[in-house]
């Protein structure tokens, strides 16, 4: 049994708590910290004992063997440090910190403490995205020689959220750097970013961008591209597509039904999920039961903190490659 503590019930907090809470066996979920009502009254209702707005009640309980930080980003990198120098395991989500240089102050530090880390890119853990990766292994598509991912969300978050986001690279990119990685096998070493601010000039004005396309340069010589937009008014779209020297795998929007209508007048299908929570709905448990199972049996964390600086260093390169107007060697920033 691992007793597991959770920092900051939002949006993502109440995913994990319900999957905690409901999905997962061999989990005690004995504490809850969330600075606003609502969130302590969600923790509340689904029966978790200790709810509150001090995380003292996580990080002085002896019995409490992992925390879940799923708190505003701005505080990850503090509550991750607490939390290992409390002793406990930590699943910090995505970025470890807006700031490369902390978040390497902060898997350095951890990493000192001899703590499990794993960090929340749960797109790994999709069954489509995981067979994509599965048939790269066993040679299915031949040698590589192009990656695409498309990554568009239904609309913008608050103008609040963006200002504190870290910037459209470091907060929905950053996903798709990972994917990149996750799904070739080898490391970026040069990117071309260019984005502009076209859905709400809101998110100019709050210092983002809204809408990006990204080129990167593997060390085998691959290219990839990502394409990024905060608004689409069909619904999430999530796609990818590897080519390679044999095929070709790619991976389309599930959509809300398989039912499809055919008349006169044409043909119809459902339209594509309305977001990341039901899009992704099976990974976020599956990260989370992948992250409890590695504890229960002393295995290494799927998802490293290399891992989310490795990703972190490429949305920082992104970042001076869009203010630049230029491609950045990933070794140099």
């Amino acid at each position: 049994m691992v007793n597991i503590g959770i920092i900051g019930v939002g949006r993502m907090g109440k995913i994990h708590l319900e999957n905690l809470s409901r999905k997962i066996d061999g989990v005690h979920l004995v504490a809850a910290v969330n600075t606003g009502k609502e969130g302590q009254k969600f923790a509340h209702d689904l029966g978790v004992p200790n709810v509150s707005d001090d995380i003292g009640i996580i990080l002085n309980n002896p019995k409490i063997d992992a925390v879940l930080i799923s708190s505003p980003s701005d505080t990850h990198s503090t509550y991750a440090v607490k939390a290992a120098e409390a002793g406990k395991a930590v699943f910090c989500e995505k970025p470890i910190d807006k700031s490369l240089d902390k978040a390497k102050e902060t898997v350095a530090a951890i990493s000192a403490l001899n703590v499990p880390l794993m960090i929340g890119f749960n797109q790994r853990f999709d069954t489509n995205f995981a067979k994509v990766k599965e048939n790269i292994s066993k040679g299915t598509i031949g040698d590589l020689r192009n990656l695409h991912i498309v990554s568009r969300d239904p609309q913008p978050p608050p103008i609040s959220y963006i200002k504190k986001s870290g910037g459209l690279f470091k907060d929905m990119t950053i996903h798709d750097f990972d994917m990149a990685r996750f799904i070739m096998g080898c490391e970026v070493v040069e990117v071309y970013a260019s984005g502009n601010c076209l859905v709400d000039p809101a998110i100019g004005e709050a210092g983002d961008i809204d809408s990006a396309t990204v080129l990167l340069k593997f060390e085998n010589g691959v290219m990839a591209t990502i394409e990024n937009s905060r608004e689409t008014k069909y619904g999430y779209d999530q796609r990818l597509e590897v080519f390679g020297s044999k095929g070709v795998i790619k991976v389309d929007n599930p959509l809300k039904s398989n039912v499809s209508i055919a008349t006169e007048s044409g043909s119809t299908l459902d339209r594509q999920l309305n977001f990341f929570i039901d899009r992704y709905e099976t990974s976020y448990l599956e990260e989370i039961r992948v992250f409890v199972d590695a504890l229960i049996n002393k295995r290494p964390m799927p998802v490293t903190g290399e891992d989310g600086l490795r990703a972190m260093t490429i949305a920082e390169a992104a970042n001076q490659s869009l203010q630049e107007n230029r491609p950045v060697r990933v070794g140099k920033v």
